[in-house]
């Protein structure tokens, strides 16, 4: 990042802040590192978090030392306590946390989100396209999850789960609290808060990221449901979170059948 700090966007260009956490993430580190340092658009700082990795993910780290704004290496409490980590030491105008083994899905993402920025929008979400291991795109998130993108994003958008990927979602970061930590779902909960407190919000109309399918949520599926629950609680109340959970529920049968139908025909 090469530009000097003001209190708003205004008339200069944005300046925004890519936070990547990893921990032994060898075999996907190198493909973030060059998705964030290969977009055309430069005014950016890159903030890189590890947690003491045991792995060769110090030495990736280091082959690109001169490029990375600023780097940590040291154990922490959990991914949360790792973004927290990132947050702090962020200073651009808007942040975006894009995780080991996640991707901007093109090298222009920057520039054309930069595009977009007025003074009085807080937050540009786009799509996130879902790959697997082997980078396959397996279709973006709205096409293959009950999860469905919204055209105009408010604090209740969230209120029947995560509607927007953090991989794909620029917050002000004057708009950005604290993650809550050991919580599978303080992703969700960061950005209805964020939300809350947001004047205008824009839907870039973009696929952002591309997001590597697995991650912590879906190696702890039981836990990771038990704390959506408790988030959704908080933000919406005891009576209408049970009843958003059993259109959840719902939602969720219908998706598996008529993918089961679809996988018949």
């Amino acid at each position: 990042m090469r530009a000097n700090h003001q209190p708003s966007t205004g008339n200069r260009q944005p300046i925004f802040t890519i936070i990547t956490i990893v921990y032994n993430s060898e075999n996907v580190l190198e493909g973030t590192i060059h998705s964030v340092l290969n977009q055309t658009f430069q005014n950016y700082e890159y903030i890189i978090i590890d947690g003491a990795s045991k792995d060769k993910t110090l030495d990736i780290i280091e082959k690109y030392a001169d490029k990375i704004t600023k780097m940590i290496s040291e154990p922490d409490k959990g991914l949360y306590d790792a973004m927290n980590k990132g947050l702090n030491l962020a200073t651009g105008d808007f942040v975006l946390f894009l995780n080991a083994g996640d991707r901007f899905y093109s090298t222009d993402i920057l520039e054309k989100i930069a595009g977009k920025v007025t003074e009085d929008i807080d937050i540009i979400y786009g799509e996130t396209m879902l790959v697997n291991d082997n980078r396959e795109e397996l279709g973006t998130r709205s096409d293959k999850t009950t999860h469905r993108l919204p055209e105009n994003l408010t604090w209740k958008s969230f209120c029947y789960g995560m509607s927007v990927c953090h991989q794909s979602i620029f917050v002000r970061r004057t708009m950005a609290s604290p993650y809550i930590e050991k919580n599978l779902a303080a992703d969700m909960d960061w950005i209805i808060t964020a939300v809350k407190k947001s004047r205008k919000n824009v839907n870039a109309h973009l696929i952002v990221s591309a997001y590597l399918v697995g991650g912590v949520s879906k190696q702890k599926h039981k836990q990771s449901l038990k704390d959506r629950f408790f988030v959704l609680q908080k933000n919406y109340g005891v009576l209408p979170n049970v009843f958003n959970h059993f259109v959840i529920a719902l939602k969720a049968l219908k998706y598996s059948v008529i993918g089961a139908f679809h996988s018949l025909s």
